[in-house]
């Protein structure tokens, strides 16, 4: 038999990466040599693997700096609109590997890192993730920027550059420590500072109310220094821009008045300003209402839209010099998308500029306002959804606060006028909320002010209309739409995947990469056994290569031939990681009572972060990793059954694992998921999924063919009426002897025998207090984990479904949400025009 190829060697066969030309290859070479020596060491015998990475992203960071200053000059001499996404978040990963991808070099650096004596992956690795997001929404913003460069839109990320991004995770004693993300500790050769551009941005002080207008005076300042990041499209030579602001002390900061002898506290105290941009909070779908976060909030929004305003004005290449005087274009020129609450006083913050410092008339201002600016919720939860104290507000942003409130006051204004005489309705449909805390409802205030309002997956856009903004729907029905989340198949096919992107393109050709709707085009193949040998082959491969590295990095050694049953996610109540963990332990259960039986090996691996703060969240992970030590550690059970804690799951984790799965873990109760968009990875890599009708599942059903996907558990209406009609957890455990086993398991401590009462909070909650109604759901989920098992047992018919399952993943593309964003809010088309290369003159 002849060995396996290295990864090396595949990757070099492989088309869709683009050929390595030989020229090319030395070029990179004498640059990759030109910044070890001069920008980074002087004597190449002392270099280390970080400065070899170093060198390499500082060579392939020559190629875009040309496109990207082309870019921005074609912006500026077409003049098109400018789209600004607005977003807390942007979760990147590295960023190497996406730029080699996008600028077609990945062969060619292949290539030259291979003939220097360097290894490409080694170097890959040192790159530190850049965690600026908790989970779906950051990485959402992530793959946007990514189509929004590849359909040639003129479009800007903003958000904060955090010092420190996501902590890593370490599991001690199967615990969940955090460890603060020090990113920038070796720097970042993908960023670029831009201190000509720093903006001031103001907080406290009060308002003084003149014959001209309002004044807002005696304010403390903290500059936002910008940092800039190209973003390049795919192969299109297009280069867009996410720019994110660091905090900055102003030089006189509390050395006005300071007293004799102050001074180095006054020094000091610049901290205090500077920590704005020093973390991020790691809440993933929870609102943590402390002052720092709404000044994290407000100063991404106010140094923002002062870039978005002077950019506005001047519209030359370079020019700082205002060249518009008239904002009456100002929202065919600007698009602003809030993703998610967080940056939702831009509203205000545009009112403000617009009324106090430009001089409009209120009525001007408001019309500009909401047409320039739309809503993207993300979210369903209570606990989620952002609602201010007001005397936060009062304190930290009085004349946002007297915006906020006039714009109420002409809101309620007309809600009176369209329902005479409901009051129910004007306090139910107010921006403030009244109540032991007086409360700014910052989702009201975010619909109030913008022209389109979007939920993120067909069923969550319903939820959205019927229930949670019902009031608001049955005013401006015509504001709600919805868009379903996307992925980029760029980095979450194309860079992790390549294999299966090889046997893709050998079938239909490459076009998918930018249209994957071609995908549909591999139904014609459902039953070649040739692909279906070659879809199995690919999945083995990386379920190999994945093993490997669970052995190497967590000295854990699975069974490779065993379903990969994967579950990462955030973990939260709402995801159930408990249902899965419930599944784990009633399979364990019938292995030990009928250990002769012929079992379907599964290694199951759960994954995510909790919040720090959150008390379930943690023990959940305490859970995982207590029943894990039992199951893995009993001879009886050996590798059929493993249950795995995947530890700091994170971008660069998730490129390793999702090629890997066989099967997904979508189980959130019906209607709390929003979309989730790590179900659209898992099917374009050709894993099935289990998981409920909730989010994108639903709309993953009907491009695959239900049949295709197991379904399991209530849908939306069942978890309404059982709502109204009252859950009873204990009914569920008096009826099912299995589930009431392992209850009483974790009841009396055999998954925690040193301590024995250690799950009883769980039990507890799963017993009295269930919000997500696991139990409800236990029983249809045991039966189609049976059905899963018994597929398995069929490679073939396993690997049709699969097939089916790529197929129909096109939808899931975030090109074709952004095509969407594009043409149904933001009011621009997308464009297929490249731009020349920068080694070709323009005209």
């Amino acid at each position: 038999m002849s060995r396996p190829l290295t990864d090396q060697e595949k990757r070099k066969q492989i088309s869709v990466r683009g050929l390595a030309g030989a020229e090319n290859v030395s070029d990179l070479k004498k640059n990759f040599n030109r910044h070890l020596h001069f920008t980074l060491v002087k004597d190449r015998n002392v270099a280390n693997a970080r400065d070899y990475y170093f060198a390499l992203a500082h060579t392939v960071r020559d190629h875009l700096v040309g496109r990207w200053i082309r870019t921005q000059q074609h912006y500026y001499e077409h003049d098109p609109k400018r789209i600004y996404y607005l977003s807390l978040e942007f979760y990147m990963g590295r960023t190497l590997q996406n730029t080699m991808v996008n600028l077609g070099l990945e062969n060619a650096c292949d290539e030259a890192v291979y003939q220097l004596g360097l290894d490409m992956e080694e170097l890959e690795e040192i790159e530190e993730d850049a965690g600026l997001g908790n989970g779906g929404l950051g990485r959402l913003a992530a793959c946007f920027l990514d189509s929004m460069a590849t359909l040639g839109l003129a479009a800007y990320g903003y958000g904060i550059r955090y010092e420190f991004g996501i902590f890593n995770q370490k599991i001690a004693n199967g615990w969940q420590m955090e460890e603060a993300d020090d990113w920038l500790r070796y720097g970042n050769p993908w960023e670029k500072a831009r201190p000509e551009y720093m903006i001031p941005v103001h907080f406290f002080g009060k308002v003084h109310h003149t014959p001209h207008g309002a004044e807002w005076v005696d304010t403390q300042i903290v500059l936002a220094l910008p940092y800039d990041t190209p973003v390049p499209g795919y192969k299109n030579n297009t280069c867009n821009t996410m720019r994110l602001w660091s905090a900055k002390a102003p030089n006189d900061f509390n050395l006005k008045d300071f007293n004799v002898g102050g001074y180095i506290q006054a020094v000091l105290d610049r901290n205090l300003a500077e920590n704005i941009s020093r973390v991020l909070y790691p809440n993933d779908n929870f609102f943590e209402g402390k002052e720092l976060r709404l000044k994290q909030e407000y100063f991404v929004v106010a140094a923002t839209l002062q870039d978005i305003i002077r950019r506005f004005k001047s519209s030359k290449f370079g020019c700082r010099d205002a060249v518009r005087t008239s904002f009456e274009a100002f929202p065919e020129k600007v698009a602003i998308q809030l993703n998610d609450t967080h940056p939702s006083l831009a509203i205000p913050e545009l009112m403000r500029v617009f009324v106090d410092v430009e001089k409009l008339d209120w009525d001007k201002a408001w019309e500009l306002t909401t047409r320039t600016c739309a809503y993207t919720n993300h979210t369903v939860l209570p606990e989620a959804l952002e609602r201010w104290p007001v005397h936060l507000l009062q304190n930290l942003l009085p004349r946002h606060l007297e915006i906020i409130y006039e714009i109420n006051q002409r809101h309620l204004n007309r809600v009176s006028s369209m329902f005479p005489g409901d009051n129910d309705r004007l306090s139910r449909m107010s921006l403030v909320e009244e109540g032991s805390v007086k409360r700014i409802n910052m989702a009201h205030l975010c619909i109030v002010g913008s022209h389109a309002v979007n939920g993120v997956a067909q069923i969550h856009s319903d939820i959205i209309k019927d229930t949670v903004f019902r009031d608001f729907y049955d005013m401006d029905p015509q504001k709600f739409q919805n868009k379903t989340n996307g992925i980029t198949p760029r980095r979450w096919l194309v860079l992790c995947n390549p294999g299966l992107a090889e046997v893709i393109a050998e079938r239909i050709g490459e076009d998918y990469i930018t249209n994957l709707d071609l995908l549909k085009k591999l139904l014609d193949f459902v039953n070649d056994d040739a692909l279906i040998r070659d879809i199995a082959k690919v999945k083995q491969e990386n379920k190999l290569k994945f093993a490997r590295y669970l052995e190497n990095e967590y000295k854990v050694k699975i069974n490779p031939n065993s379903m990969f049953d994967i579950h990462v996610k955030r973990i939260h109540e709402y995801k159930r990681q408990l249902l899965n963990c419930l599944h784990v332990m009633t399979l364990y259960n019938r292995i030990k009572k009928d250990p002769s039986k012929q079992w379907i090996p599964r290694t199951v691996m759960i994954g995510g972060k909790a919040a720090p703060g959150y008390h379930v969240a943690k023990m959940i992970i305490k859970l995982i990793t207590s029943v894990g030590d039992v199951i893995n550690n009993d001879p009886v059970v050996g590798d059929r059954l493993k249950l795995i804690f995947l530890e700091n799951y994170r971008v660069s984790l998730a490129e390793k694992v999702v090629p890997a799965a066989d099967l997904s873990e979508q189980i959130s109760t019906a209607g709390t998921e929003a979309s989730g968009t790590g179900n659209m990875k898992f099917m374009l890599n050709g894993a099935l999924t289990i998981g409920t009708m909730d989010g994108a599942n639903v709309e993953m059903a009907e491009e695959a063919g239900e049949n295709n996907l197991f379904i399991f558990g209530m849908r939306v209406p069942d978890v309404e009426r059982m709502d109204r009609e009252g859950y009873n957890a204990r009914s569920y455990y008096e009826r099912l002897p299995e589930l009431r086993q392992v209850i009483d398991q974790l009841n009396s401590g055999y998954f925690s025998p040193k301590q024995p009462d250690l799950f009883k909070d769980i039990v507890n909650m799963l017993m009295n207090h269930d919000r997500f109604k696991v139990f409800a759901d236990y029983e249809d989920y045991i039966r189609c984990q049976e059905s899963v098992s018994a597929l398995y047992k069929n490679t073939k018919e396993w690997t049709r479904k699969v097939i089916y399952n790529i197929a129909g993943s096109g939808k899931f593309s975030s090109d074709r949400t952004i095509a969407q964003y594009a043409r149904e809010i933001w009011g621009v088309e997308p464009s297929t025009l490249k731009i020349p290369p920068p080694d070709v003159p323009r005209e």
